[in-house]
């Protein structure tokens, strides 16, 4: 089963959950999950995980420092707190580690480095190993996989900003530029270095209030993480390729909407809500890049050209 058909399958089995659990403010479907707490508060949710030749080469004599392994690791879900116009307060980490491994101590660490660099400290976890030898001759080993959660605070005004609050006449805007995120000769690049972001995400619930309609983070590529924000809305995006912004990796808008682990910002703005070309507080740029309309579904206009963009990403088979 594809990623994208078995996350459909649980996000219809999750539609009810909150008639069910009424703390539950918002479950799968969104980039945090939101839980409400007494007196009004709530906090935010996230989980995700590493897995060695999936998202990094594995630190054992290969071109991924341990450093950057234990970095990216904190920051996916680090930025998917953003997504959410959120504030990471702590984290835990549970990690499977290949039979006698060496580097355990160095591995923990530099996450722990990673994680107080956010504001986020490690207080708990979980270590497993894979066996080395099962039962007769059968060998069970595996590479390292790594599972952060991160425990966040909504923006204190705006509150969490979700996927689903986008509207039919509201503007697309990305952060940063796209693509090329991975050098497949080394294994190496920006999906080990970005920057998660914060600041960017508190500028604009700052800034634009409840006229930021909705937001989430790039990580599976531009056409489907939209595709995935058109249905949460039940709206239709229509993206103009010429306005993608795109690294000097990425030759065209396609491999812009395509490549995934750009973890830049892509939100919608209510009529009225214009940014500036670039954030403020941090100089990162700002971008215009499409409409949502009436209808469903997520296009890419390409002069006369209009392309399905839902399927242009990474989707785990």
């Amino acid at each position: 089963m594809r990623e994208s058909d078995l996350l459909s399958h649980i996000y219809g089995r999750s539609a009810g959950l909150a008639r069910e659990f009424p703390y539950i403010l918002a479950g799968p479907g969104h980039d945090c999950a939101v839980i409400a707490l007494p007196k009004g508060d709530s906090i935010l949710l996230k989980v995700d995980q590493l897995v060695e030749g999936t998202h990094f080469r594995g630190p054992a004599g290969s071109a991924t420092p341990l450093d950057l392994i234990a970095r990216k690791s904190i920051a996916r879900a680090i930025s998917d707190i953003a997504a959410a116009g959120g504030r990471p307060v702590a984290a835990l980490a549970a990690a499977t580690l290949p039979p006698e491994c060496i580097y355990a101590d160095d591995l923990f660490d530099a996450m722990s480095k990673w994680a107080r660099h956010w504001g986020c400290p490690l207080v708990g976890g979980d270590i497993a190993s894979w066996k080395a030898e099962a039962a007769g001759a059968q060998r069970l080993e595996g590479g390292l996989v790594l599972s952060v959660s991160v425990i966040g605070l909504p923006h204190e005004h705006r509150g969490p900003v979700l996927r689903s609050g986008a509207r039919a006449g509201d503007s697309l805007y990305v952060t940063g530029a796209l693509g090329g995120s991975l050098d497949p000769a080394t294994g190496l690049g920006r999906h080990l270095t970005f920057e998660p972001r914060l600041q960017e995400a508190r500028w604009l619930c700052d800034t634009f209030g409840d006229q930021l309609r909705a937001m989430m983070d790039v990580s599976d590529g531009l056409g489907r993480d939209a595709g995935r924000l058109a249905k949460a809305s039940g709206v239709r995006i229509e993206i103009e390729a010429a306005a993608i912004p795109r690294h000097a990796e990425a030759p065209d808008w396609r491999r812009a909407a395509s490549d995934g682990e750009d973890h830049e910002l892509l939100f919608a703005l209510g009529p009225g809500a214009a940014p500036p070309a670039s954030c403020p507080a941090t100089g990162t740029p700002i971008i215009r890049i499409g409409m949502l309309i009436a209808g469903s579904g997520c296009f890419i206009r390409d002069g006369s050209t209009l392309i399905d963009a839902s399927g242009l990403g990474w989707d785990h088979r």
